[in-house]
């Protein structure tokens, strides 16, 4: 046999082996991925969550958002090997009363650990800094709540490049609540608003008018970003039990937590 002939066939002898050996090759599994989603914790072994949290993690491509009950911290990470390697983390600033100030620690000292990761389905187990934390996706922990019938609480201001949270917006808790017949009640933050709601698709057309009281300046700055949200146009979504208000016009947004 000539000498050309015989290495081809040796050629194709060793692709074919080494195909054999990767075992499958097409046929395995992709690795699983956290990017995309939003996990809530169900259960927490070892060192608890002070004021009891429950701990939330989002995921998006090579970002992580945290919270524990208190501020919100966002950094890179990196989940190669089942491991959280967390980045620099930068972070809310809102003092949290009681137990729940000692939750910030207890989230940072678990993302700084290189805690390792394991995902079975739905259910996410995290563990480091001396807890094992089962977390379930926040869709599957908490479906989809419907826009009307549903009464909202303003969790956080959003500004186009800003998502703010203080400790009198958690104080004075705006509402919202739009009825089947479109009719709006709720709280500004100080005055109570009435109105009504067009909705059609993710556009949310309101038309308010509410009481006309005078509370403390903060608490009438945050009833003032209230209401430019609710001005007019908005685009509402719904993600799990959180609700996005983001205005059409001027930008201003609000998020509210089913209550």
């Amino acid at each position: 046999m000539p000498a050309t002939r015989v290495s081809i066939l040796l050629a194709l002898t060793a692709l074919a082996a080494a195909g054999c050996s990767s075992g499958g090759g097409g046929d395995e599994p992709p690795p699983a991925s956290l990017a995309g989603r939003t996990f809530v914790s169900t259960a927490v072994s070892g060192t608890p969550i002070p004021g009891g949290g429950p701990l939330t993690l989002t995921f998006t491509e090579g970002r992580v958002s945290a919270s524990a009950g208190c501020n919100t911290a966002n950094g890179s990470v990196d989940l190669q090997g089942n491991t959280m390697q967390v980045g620099e983390l930068s972070s809310t600033l809102m003092a949290c009363p009681g137990d729940l100030a000692g939750a910030d620690e207890w989230q940072s000292a678990l993302l700084r650990s290189q805690p390792t990761w394991t995902l079975s389905g739905d259910t996410l187990t995290v563990k480091g800094s001396g807890s094992t934390v089962t977390m379930l996706d926040r869709k599957v922990a908490h479906p989809d709540k419907p826009l009307v019938g549903t009464t909202w609480v303003v969790t956080s201001l959003l500004r186009t490049q800003a998502k703010v949270r203080s400790a009198t917006l958690d104080e004075v808790r705006p509402t919202l609540t739009i009825t089947p017949d479109g009719k709006v009640s709720g709280s500004a933050g100080c005055n109570q608003m009435t109105g009504t709601a067009a909705i059609d698709g993710e556009d949310v057309t309101f038309s308010l008018a509410t009481t006309r009281m005078m509370c403390a300046p903060e608490v009438m700055e945050v009833e003032q970003q209230v209401l430019e949200a609710l001005d007019g146009k908005a685009k509402a979504t719904i993600d799990s039990d959180v609700l996005t208000l983001r205005n059409a016009g001027n930008g201003a947004g609000i998020e509210l937590r089913a209550e």
